[in-house]
């Protein structure tokens, strides 16, 4: 901020900007530099009371809406969010500590969504049937669900509110957000824009908090349905809390994603994948590649020295210095727990190639930077390969053939991504057939499916029935509702006391 000033932020409710009542605050900061630059409100349960009933208001009149209507005002959305792209990164690069770059592609791989949800005339369309019976049509609608929430994650402060918001709003829905309260400016922003952009006021709504006020949303009767994204235990717990209340809920938690590479891959091309994939945002995002899977000792030896030469040379930095590869860590904890990490895995016994503990940027000495990270000859039952890390960590783990490759995958806990680097394509497909994993990339580093497909997870890395984005997001956010009927057509038959049947 000019001067060092702390900005004070609000909630965004009813339209407009509502300044916070609980006296309670969190600190934002400058993951750069360490600075704390706002303080974000905590709300009550009665200031997230308040705000779902402005939302359930406000939903009537958009579910009446034309969708239409409704997605034209997703179009303008989608303008003015592009005309404000560099307003947008800046804010989130400043809070986060991604670069300006990796920020325009957190907010254009969000939009992407808005843009397909821009399809819900079509995508809400139901199914009619003609005759099932003697003078009997059948046909279904669906229908919004009223109001939903989304409590969102710090790593993408931008593209998961708009995978959430997005289908939810085309669908005739009112969408309550409780971003992470670490970097909460980009959705304020985004509220400004959709009332910019026509959304009628209550239908966007931003609620900053904590843990007062996810329990505030999973307990209030008027919200019908939840998404979340973070870690998994606490994903697990949302989804059973909101089970127990009887609301739809799509919850998704961590990851360990693997990249399995061949003995005839283009090793090059891995290696710049990995490098990208493992470092990129300093491994702060669920699609990361943490694991390595070099198949046979001659890949890995060969694929070790590539990696060694490529992640030595990478500029880690300030997230708005154009010449960083990466920036810091989001907070003071999140490097903690990174660095701790990474002594576990020397105690283990894993070979520490490359250590980014105690890292140091000059002029930054107070920002929260870990070098990239790198150890080889990694083995199952160690820490560093088990759990998420979540940082700039990267851990190879040598496979003797393709059969101890694709087990490593499909017996880890998580099972996020995954991808295999090779040139053979009867390989390739058996292991993506195999592989008991949710998205799979082949020769792809990062395989996050494109916005008409659905993204999610399986095993610990996700709770639900339905993915996000994609026609399962409609389907996640409308009801079904089924039409029988049958017109008087003259004929008298008196009562039945039979089972209706086609016949």
């Amino acid at each position: 901020m000019a001067g060092g000033q702390v900005q004070e932020l609000t909630h965004f409710v009813g339209g407009r900007e509502t300044p916070g009542t609980s006296g309670r605050f969190g600190d934002v900061y400058d993951p750069s530099t360490g600075r704390v630059t706002a303080r974000v409100p905590l709300a009550t349960t009665d200031e997230v009371d308040a705000a779902v009933r402005n939302a359930k208001e406000a939903q009537k009149a958009w579910a009446a809406t034309n969708p239409q209507k409704r997605a034209r005002i997703l179009g303008k959305f989608v303008n003015l969010a592009n005309e404000h792209a560099d307003e947008i990164a800046e804010a989130l690069s400043r809070e986060h500590g991604k670069t300006v770059p990796d920020s325009h592609g957190d907010l254009q791989r969000g939009l992407d969504v808005v843009e397909f949800a821009m399809g819900a005339p079509h995508l809400l369309k139901g199914e009619f049937s003609d005759s099932v019976g003697t003078g009997i049509d059948v046909y279904s609608m669906r229908q919004p669900l009223g109001v939903v929430a989304g409590i969102t994650p710090f790593n993408f402060p931008a593209m998961i509110p708009l995978w959430k918001a997005g289908p939810a709003i085309a669908a005739g829905n009112a969408f309550v957000l409780k971003p992470s309260e670490r970097d909460p400016s980009v959705p304020l922003i985004l509220a400004r824009l959709w009332k910019e952009a026509g959304l009628p006021d209550g239908i966007f709504t931003v609620v900053n908090g904590d843990k007062e006020s996810v329990d505030a949303l999973l307990d209030h009767p008027d919200i019908e349905a939840v998404g979340f994204v973070g870690s998994t235990p606490i994903a697990q717990s949302i989804y059973e809390h909101a089970a127990r209340k009887g609301k739809r809920a799509q919850c998704f938690g961590g990851a360990k994603n693997h990249m399995i590479i061949m003995p005839d891959a283009d090793l090059d091309q891995a290696a710049d994948a990995l490098i990208g994939a493992a470092f990129g945002s300093a491994g702060e995002r669920c699609m990361a590649i943490s694991v390595a899977v070099p198949v046979g000792e001659k890949t890995a030896d060969a694929l070790m020295d590539k990696l060694t030469e490529r992640a030595s040379k990478l500029r880690f930095g300030p997230s708005l210095e154009e010449s960083s590869d990466f920036g810091p860590l989001v907070s003071a904890a999140a490097k903690e727990r990174v660095e701790s990490a990474i002594a576990q895995g020397v105690e283990a016994g894993a070979e520490l190639v490359l250590d980014g503990r105690g890292a140091r940027v000059d002029g930054h000495e107070d920002g929260f930077f870990v070098g990239p990270t790198l150890f080889d000859r990694v083995t199952p039952d160690m820490d560093v390969y088990r759990e998420e890390i979540f940082g700039p960590v990267l851990s190879v783990l040598r496979a003797a053939d393709f059969e101890e490759a694709l087990e490593l995958p499909t017996r880890h806990e998580y099972g996020n991504g995954v991808s295999i680097f090779t040139r053979d394509g009867d390989t390739a497909r058996e292991f993506a057939r195999q592989v008991d994993v949710g998205m799979v990339g082949v020769n792809v580093p990062i395989p996050v499916p494109i916005a008409y497909y659905t993204f999610g997870g399986w095993k610990a890395s996700g709770f639900g029935d339905l993915n996000q984005h994609g026609p399962d997001a409609f389907r996640f956010y409308t009801k079904t509702k089924t039409v029988t009927q049958r017109w008087p057509s003259g004929i008298k038959e008196g009562a039945s006391f039979v089972m209706p049947t086609g016949n």
